[in-house]
């Protein structure tokens, strides 16, 4: 299928896109790397009447650390963080986790402030930036407000955004020097949409982790926080013993929702097989 006919416009200016939005309403879609809206629009999933392209924005631009925060702007690509410096030094598990989407020419595309805003639950990056606890920066015609990640994801493509917001930048805490963090995913094929995947971030003392976060991709209609298995690892050395337990309660606090090619025991299993590689890994010092 052919996309239907709609009106284009990119401004370069935030206020711009406010005006826009605030003249359009719900006619008009917004358009960063495009890699999923381009899909639904000729799918003839979603038919607005004005494609507002906010790829020229540049204040929505950029990596840089402010303090003791990391600032990525909402249309940094995929590749672009993959590629970046500043964020494997202070935020490595964004590093570990961008090879794993899709492909290149989608990396090369595809925005981080886009994923986050499109809230899939099989995506990266809402699920990596619940684990190392962020804050989203968003704007509207009113000004500007940050949202805990925590917070943002409400359900199945549903966000904390108000009507008339966007996401403008992603703000992190810069990596400590005891900070652990890894990240792995399981799909059928490199590229496709993870089965299930898992990241995680704490702080690490030898073999004993402490702030512990897990969160999980593609299990359940937002990234899922395995709050039963991080109890288990908190404060305590990694023994296989207590990996065993932490994996017994990550799979008895889980209700995976099936998707088309796993059913929701396949997924508990391969949520227990990535926290058992991963916690594995913390123990040896990976």
């Amino acid at each position: 299928m052919k996309a239907p006919a709609f009106d284009y416009v990119k401004p370069k200016h935030l206020s711009e896109v406010f005006a826009l939005i605030a003249k359009y309403g719900d006619e008009a879609k917004l358009l960063a790397g495009g890699q999923t809206l381009l899909a639904t629009l000729n799918m003839r999933l979603s038919e607005p009447s004005v494609l507002i392209d906010i790829s020229g924005v540049e204040a929505m631009r950029g990596i840089a650390v402010h303090g003791q925060t990391l600032r990525i702007g909402a249309l940094t690509t995929h590749s672009e963080i993959e590629a970046s410096a500043i964020v494997a030094a202070n935020a490595p598990l964004l590093s570990k986790a961008a090879p794993n989407i899709a492909h290149r020419a989608i990396r090369n595309l595809g925005t981080i402030g886009g994923s986050v805003a499109y809230a899939d639950p099989a995506a990266e990056w809402p699920t990596c930036v619940v684990a190392l606890d962020a804050v989203i920066v968003v704007q509207g015609p009113t000004g500007e407000r940050r949202v805990a990640a925590s917070d943002f994801f409400l359900d199945l493509y549903q966000t904390a955004l108000q009507a008339g917001e966007l996401v403008t930048a992603i703000e992190l805490p810069v990596k400590t020097a005891t900070q652990w963090s890894d990240f792995s995913e399981l799909s059928r094929r490199h590229g496709d949409y993870a089965i299930a995947g898992l990241a995680g971030c704490a702080q690490r003392s030898g073999n004993v982790l402490s702030q512990v976060r897990l969160v999980l991709l593609g299990i359940g209609a937002t990234p899922l926080r395995a709050k039963r298995a991080e109890a288990f690892v908190e404060g305590t050395p990694l023994t296989d013993a207590l990996i065993e337990q932490a994996c017994a309660a990550l799979k008895d606090e889980i209700e995976p929702v099936a998707d088309l090619t796993s059913n929701a025991d396949t997924k508990r299993h391969l949520a227990g097989v990535l926290l058992k590689r991963m916690l594995t890994n913390a123990a040896r010092g990976a």
